[in-house]
């Protein structure tokens, strides 16, 4: 039998803005930024997914230039790079840029942000130029310490492709209202978790699994600095689903103390 393909690293985040009250008790609820992934893209194709990627060599560039971010004390190069490439391919995908410009606390505002994505994302995209460039060019340093850690998921071994993939909470900058590329996705919206898990359920969205199951746990949060709170607090367990085709369907496995409110799920029909 062939060995199982290697995982490739990757990561994703969660951009998350307070909504508008959602019942008469003046319950809000958090709104994700979520896109559709392009019919075309080989992995899935058609999903409605959270903005991210592979964790690429030029991640690893910007690693090694502790100048060009802030917040990365105590991190391994590793978890570096996770971080990186989430912000990377959140900006690439939807034009959001979690950075500062140097010596400063807040995040660049949202017409600077628009200004850099006009100018660049596009040639960022076709691969023309750096993300490293962007970065020492315009004087800004990636905000490392906005991220937190919330989910760590490995793809099911013998899939042909596979991720190991870290998910990422962050609240989104202000005004900062994202907008898909056009290429590897081919809408983008913001919703409520609760609004993304009815939407799979109906048949609206399809939504991948580990998608689903993080969306219904962050759907428990009440706001954003209590769903980020939440994150700090938790300790990640590394999920590797185990699938066994049954007589109805695929059964996937996870543990348990991953806190995601099961053991063993239905996921449908084979095929």
């Amino acid at each position: 039998m062939p060995e199982t393909s290697a995982s490739r690293p990757a990561s994703t985040i969660l951009l998350l803005r307070d909504g508008a009250k959602a019942d008469g008790n003046g319950r809000g609820e958090v709104e994700i930024f979520m896109m559709v992934r392009h019919h075309q893209i080989e992995f899935n194709s058609g999903a409605l997914v959270f903005p991210g990627g592979s964790v690429d060599a030029g991640d690893q560039e910007i690693v090694a230039r502790a100048d060009l971010y802030s917040g990365g004390e105590g991190l391994s190069e590793a978890d570096r790079g996770f971080r990186i490439a989430a912000i990377r391919e959140t900006f690439e995908e939807s034009g959001i840029l979690l950075a500062r410009a140097k010596g400063s606390n807040a995040h660049v505002d949202a017409g600077r942000a628009g200004e850099i994505a006009d100018a660049h994302r596009v040639a960022l995209n076709e691969h023309k130029i750096s993300f490293l460039s962007i970065l020492a060019d315009n004087g800004l340093q990636l905000a490392l310490d906005t991220l937190v850690p919330y989910a760590h998921w490995i793809t099911p071994e013998g899939m042909p492709k596979r991720f190991d993939t870290w998910f990422f909470l962050a609240a989104a900058p202000p005004d900062q209202l994202g907008a898909h590329d056009g290429r590897e996705s081919t809408d983008s919206i913001w919703l409520s978790a609760r609004e993304a898990v009815e939407g799979g359920e109906s048949g609206r969205f399809k939504l991948p699994f580990p998608t689903t199951r993080n969306l219904i746990r962050l759907a428990k949060q009440p706001s954003v600095s209590a769903a980020l709170d939440h994150a700090k607090g938790m300790s990640i367990v590394t999920v590797m689903p185990v699938m066994t085709k049954t007589e109805s369907g695929r059964q996937l496995r996870i543990p348990r103390e991953a806190g995601y409110d099961g053991e063993v799920f239905e996921v449908g029909a084979v095929g």
